[in-house]
């Protein structure tokens, strides 16, 4: 069981949130005006709410407080991130946990998806794979599946088995060529689940960094094999963009973090999002995707009436 962080109350959030901006430019290297961002240009006129950017890297990044009523009125507490690659700007809405790291769950799968077709676990996405033949939280996960069914299914014990397959050794070494997270993968006693009860964990600013090299093709990967996964992260085309994503959610830790997170695409737009959330209720899992939608659209990645479309 992985300890999580301690809840925060709602005035502790609203604290952190300008303690989290700081936070943010220390670890950049770059200097923490009291009061403010000295030097910054002033946000767009057009983001009401939105608070002076600040530097990481070569990296904007736009705190928007205004948004937090999102999760605020669908009483849940959460973090959204949307980078934009074209003009290297990151929105974050909810910027106290922003950075904090959590097991990715079943956002692991791009990375499990990726790792075992370059080690050459699975010969590809058809190849089917056993499930085990153990009785299965999910019914649908009783059976086996090729990758391309299991994907969008999140049979886990399917990629167990990917996992397995892959080993220890060659996972530790794959999830370090890809930064993911805090790279660590545990020891050879976790090999089948460490993206599920730790100690893999990833933030949400750090999804939206390694799905802008997935989605640019810019792993250290076979682009065939990046390729081949953007075919199975597939969730919807229409309106002029694409959008690719993957859920994720991890029931046996505390707080238990629940995931939407990948990327969508405008013409020569690329933004990658991810949005976490603690999942008090089962009943919060069906926020998820809605919620990260209503911010897509919202902050102008998706078409939809509060972008203006």
């Amino acid at each position: 069981m992985v300890r999580g962080r301690p809840r925060r109350s709602g005035a502790a959030r609203a604290a952190a949130v300008l303690a989290a901006g700081c936070a943010l430019t220390l670890v950049a290297g770059t200097a923490c005006a009291q009061g403010g961002d000295a030097g910054s240009e002033a946000p767009d006129e057009g983001l009401a709410g939105a608070r002076p950017p600040e530097q990481r890297g070569d990296v904007t990044t736009v705190e928007r407080p205004d948004l937090e009523s999102v999760f605020d009125d669908a009483g849940v507490e959460g973090t959204f991130v949307l980078h934009d690659t074209r003009a290297r700007e990151s929105t974050v809405v909810g910027a106290d946990a922003a950075h904090e790291r959590a097991v990715p769950a079943s956002t692991f799968k791009m990375a499990n998806t990726l790792i075992g077709l370059e080690t050459g676990a699975v010969s590809g996405l058809d190849e089917v794979l056993p499930y085990g033949g153990e009785p299965q939280r999910v019914d649908a996960w009783e059976q086996d599946m090729s990758l391309r069914e299991a994907f969008p299914a999140s049979n886990f014990p399917v990629y167990q088995e990917l996992a397995r397959r892959v080993g220890h050794e060659r996972m530790a070494a794959w999830v370090d060529r890809f930064e993911y997270g805090n790279r660590d993968v545990g020891g050879e006693d976790v090999r089948d689940r460490f993206w599920l009860e730790g100690p893999l964990e990833i933030s949400a600013v750090e999804q939206t960094e390694f799905l802008a090299s997935l989605a640019r093709a810019e792993l250290p990967a076979d682009r065939a094999h990046q390729e081949a996964l953007r075919e199975i992260a597939l969730v919807e085309e229409g309106d002029g963009h694409t959008l690719y994503a993957k859920s994720g959610w991890a029931v046996d830790v505390d707080p238990a973090p629940g995931w939407w997170v990948g990327w969508v695409e405008r013409g020569a737009d690329l933004y990658t999002f991810a949005l976490r959330m603690e999942m008090d209720e089962d009943a919060n899992a069906e926020l998820r995707e809605p919620l990260a939608r209503e911010l897509l659209v919202e902050l102008g990645a998706l078409p939809g009436e509060a972008a203006g479309d």
